[in-house]
């Protein structure tokens, strides 16, 4: 294992070559203990790279190593009993990853939900709506946690008392955006952050691409939420493509910029998502029950609970609710503001509606 961390932090060698490499001499402790004599003869190593790992020799990666449980940090390797099923078949799989918190119930579905930084109340209530929903079923959530998108489909996780994993594009102990310090934390109470990036490594653009391919490959399904025709979730659903995964995303409005990277899905092929309760049935999960939306019920009275049915996933203005629910203005706007206080929904803009959960 801590050949492994060496090899892994030896810089410029991809991870295919360092698979490679380690299929070659028979183990990291092999490839460890090779003699300089021994790299100028592996003929799978460009100069370049033979240099890089005499070089790396010279790293004390003990101290980096025994560091690592200080920090809560967890190292595994491809070929680790641990190491994830999912991305072993990636020509391209990441050879090491420093995990915080869980990995990924292997045996459980897993669904990416993806999708644009600056986000409509549309898109954020959709996403949020989907981790909630099939995180509530059983289905790992797996994101980026970037701001918009990403966060709301781990943000809806939680709430649905499911598991969800953050792929980062930086190092598994750094928070970025710091923005999301306490979804972070929230995350690793009951589910994982993980990277291929050594710990304090700092987000650089390069980075979220690469991360993309590990949030696909951890995946059986990718939903695109929200998406303008050039987003790097678009870079996930490529991923997910090449590696023959399913592709869903939200439809939107066609003139709306957020919506044409979804669109252009949609109109290559990829699946519609027509709602939460419809899409669990895509996934097989139609014999299961929604537990959060039966306990919400259960917290609201008689025409709470009337209105909160007539809210959806749109902004909805009061008057398209008084003609809905046939109640009294005084009372609609009394029960609007309760259900806003409680967090089962909010207002967008004056006097719409939109719902959180």
């Amino acid at each position: 294992m801590k050949e492994a961390y060496w090899l892994a932090n030896v810089r410029g060698i991809s991870a295919r070559k360092k698979r490679r490499l380690v299929e070659t001499a028979g183990s990291a402790r092999d490839v460890y203990s090779l003699t300089e004599r021994q790299i100028r003869r592996l003929a799978i190593l460009t100069a370049a790279e033979q240099d890089a790992l005499i070089a790396g020799k010279a790293c004390d990666a003990d101290r980096g190593y025994a560091a690592l449980g200080a920090q809560g940090i967890t190292f595994v390797s491809i070929g680790d009993e641990d190491y994830p099923d999912r991305l072993t078949a990636l020509p391209d799989a990441p050879f090491g990853l420093y995990v915080k918190g869980r990995l990924p119930d292997p045996e459980r579905k897993q669904v990416a939900v993806v999708g644009a930084r600056m986000c409509s109340e549309y898109g954020r209530a959709a996403a949020t709506e989907l981790g909630r929903t099939l995180a509530g079923l059983g289905v790992n959530i797996i994101s980026g946690m970037a701001r918009g998108i990403d966060a709301a489909g781990h943000e809806g996780a939680l709430a649905g008392g499911g598991y969800t994993c953050a792929v980062l594009g930086c190092g598994a102990d750094v928070c970025y955006p710091a923005s999301n310090r306490r979804l972070y934390g929230e995350i690793l109470e009951t589910g994982g952050v993980i990277s291929e990036y050594p710990p304090g490594t700092g987000p650089l653009p390069g980075y979220f691409p690469q991360r993309n391919r590990i949030i696909a490959g951890l995946s059986d399904v990718v939903i695109v939420v929200e998406a303008r025709e050039r987003s790097g979730s678009l870079i996930t659903a490529d991923c997910a493509l090449e590696q023959g995964k399913e592709i869903y995303a939200v439809p939107g409005r066609i003139y709306d910029p957020l919506s044409a990277g979804c669109n252009n899905l949609i109109r290559q092929g990829a699946g519609i998502i027509a709602g939460a309760e419809d899409f669990k049935k895509e996934l097989g999960l139609c014999g299961q029950t929604m537990v959060q939306e039966s306990f919400v019920n259960l917290l609201l009275e008689k025409n709470d609970r009337l209105v909160y049915s007539c809210v959806d996933f749109r902004p909805k203005n009061m008057e398209k609710l008084l003609d809905e629910t046939g109640l009294m203005l005084p009372e609609l706007a009394e029960i609007l503001e309760r259900l806003t206080q409680n967090g089962f929904i909010t207002e967008t803009f004056k006097n719409c509606y939109i719902r959180k959960i």
